[in-house]
């Protein structure tokens, strides 16, 4: 913000971090976009869910966890704080009991953000808000590019006969022409399926399809380096990060769990990967605080969506 010391986050010092307020980060909360260059928005809906639920209440327990965050990436030298105006939005008011009328209401929450020209960084919340999210960044951005971390491809045709829940939005997305679909990327896929040819699908709309077991025991940074190099520095991405794309010893608490996942460090390697593309917005979803009592899953998920802002564009590194 012009002439302006952009918002900054409670420090541990000030006031202790057990107290304070419940934002992301103990951040200043907002009621508008306007003059933002970021928001955290929470959308806790579940209803969307297939299994497990409790999606619903990871947007407050990411937040009580990110009490633990400081201002500095002290790996990657990020300080998105010295420059970025960044607050948090609060929550979308989904209609618990209408699926259908949430997802208009998301849409329509995150068009506004993202006419202010405030990137939205989303505490999910279920894997089915990716799409009204995407929706909304489409119509300012046009088809964008997708870093997709998740155990499950989520492209299903229908659930039960419904077209639209936590395992079909990029499947929808497709159709409706809000993804480049040559610089799509989904990493982590992995664990039994409904048929042999489970993820062929994407395949054919053009996306790479990385499964988990390719990348064992490796590093992630020569993958991210073709993704960038595939996706290039000008065209609008978006990260959508499925908790369960890490493996459920480290993050436990989510509701549709699958052995042999990514590990942290591979974790941070994408989203830290992801430096230096046109990141639009991003979200962390799926984290279902009841099967994790320790917060363990939450904190990750709290760092993450902090790794997130910090590799926004204009963000400064020292």
């Amino acid at each position: 913000m012009p002439n302006a010391t952009p918002n900054q986050p409670l420090g541990g010092n000030t006031m202790p971090r057990f107290a304070g307020p419940g934002t992301m980060m103990r951040l200043p909360s907002a009621t508008s976009p306007e003059g933002l260059d970021a928001a955290f928005i929470g959308v806790p809906l579940d209803i969307g869910t297939s299994n497990r639920p409790g999606a619903r209440f990871g947007p407050r327990q990411i937040r009580a966890e990110s009490a633990l965050l400081r201002p500095y990436n002290m790996a990657t030298g990020a300080a998105p704080f010295d420059r970025l105006n960044v607050a948090d939005l609060g929550d979308v008011p989904i209609n618990t009991y209408s699926l259908e009328k949430s997802i208009d209401i998301i849409s329509d929450f995150y068009g506004a953000v993202l006419a202010a020209g405030c990137a939205p960084l989303t505490l999910g919340g279920d894997h089915t808000i990716a799409l009204p999210i995407l929706r909304a960044v489409a119509r300012k951005h046009g088809p964008v590019a997708l870093v997709h971390v998740d155990a499950h491809a989520d492209v299903n045709d229908d659930m039960f006969g419904e077209r639209i829940a936590h395992g079909t939005p990029f499947r929808r997305a497709v159709e409706e022409g809000l993804l480049a679909c040559d610089k799509v990327w989904q990493i982590g896929l992995r664990g039994t399926g409904y048929a042999a040819d489970d993820f062929d699908w994407p395949r054919q709309q053009g996306f790479t399809v990385v499964q988990a077991h390719e990348v064992w025991y490796q590093s992630l940074a020569p993958l991210m380096a073709q993704v960038r190099e595939r996706i290039g520095p000008a065209h609008p991405v978006y990260i959508s990060f499925d908790i369960d794309g890490i493996d459920p010893s480290f993050a436990g608490g989510t509701g549709t769990p699958e052995i042999g996942g990514l590990t942290v460090p591979q974790a941070l390697e994408i989203v830290r990967g992801c430096r230096g593309l046109n990141v639009v917005g991003a979200d962390l979803v799926e984290v279902s605080p009841p099967y994790d009592v320790s917060g363990n899953t939450a904190l990750l998920g709290a760092n993450l969506l902090y790794e997130m802002l910090c590799v926004l564009p204009g963000v400064p590194y020292r």
